[in-house]
């Protein structure tokens, strides 16, 4: 009997998956067809079958991979020893993927499949669950350890986050052009702002602080 490799199935599917998000982020759902995931990832149609019955089955294995991806980075997070180090990993790490012009186009691409079909929906919101739900996690702990203003509540904090590590999207379609680098930059000062404790600002000689921070001359 022939045996198979696992590894190599899973090589072999993950390609599949990754010539199905170009297509689908280039056409939609509907408008791509099989041969053209076929002819993308340069296999033919018997052996696209032998990983996946239909369409919709390719179509969902994205996202069934993207959970299974976004599961394994919130692990290796959680294991970190610092709470704020892993916030900020997780969400440079999502942030990234999310910049990418193609998963871009296919985020838009699934949430209007979503409207239709509710099994696909379920899935994608189970995904962002154990994300959130992850980062609810490490705010309570880096609470608990003092690393983040002891003022946020955790589940508001983490739905925050997620707004934020979904914000480049509608920018990535309009600016196709973005430096990843840059704006990850920038987004890991904003988080800094909007996390950290407010630390008490001492006014010069003369000088006094408002409540809003700002320091009034003599």
């Amino acid at each position: 009997m022939r045996t198979v490799d696992p590894a190599k199935h899973e090589a072999k599917r993950r390609a599949i998956l990754d010539a199905a998000a170009w297509c689908f982020s280039e056409k939609g759902f509907e408008k791509t067809t099989t041969a053209e995931i076929c002819r993308t990832a340069g296999i033919s149609t018997g052996s696209l079958f032998h990983y996946f019955p239909n369409k919709r089955a390719v179509f969902v294995g994205i996202f069934e991979q993207d959970g299974d991806e976004t599961a394994a980075l919130v692990t290796a997070a959680g294991e970190l020893e610092d709470p704020w180090e892993a916030i900020l990993q997780v969400i440079a790490h999502m942030s990234e993927q999310l910049l990418h012009p193609v998963a871009a186009k296919l985020v838009l691409e699934v949430a209007a499949q979503c409207a239709r079909d509710p099994e696909l929906a379920e899935l994608v919101q189970g995904n962002d669950r154990v994300l959130r739900d992850a980062l609810v996690g490490l705010v309570a702990r880096a609470v608990e350890m003092g690393r983040i203003d002891p003022g946020f509540d955790p589940k508001t904090a983490a739905s925050w986050l997620v707004a934020l590590i979904d914000a480049p999207l509608s920018r990535v379609i309009l600016e196709p052009d973005l430096d990843p680098a840059a704006e990850l930059a920038v987004m890991k000062v904003l988080i800094t702002r909007f996390l950290r404790p407010v630390l008490p600002i001492s006014p010069p000689a003369g000088g006094e602080v408002s409540d809003t921070g700002e320091i009034s001359p003599g």
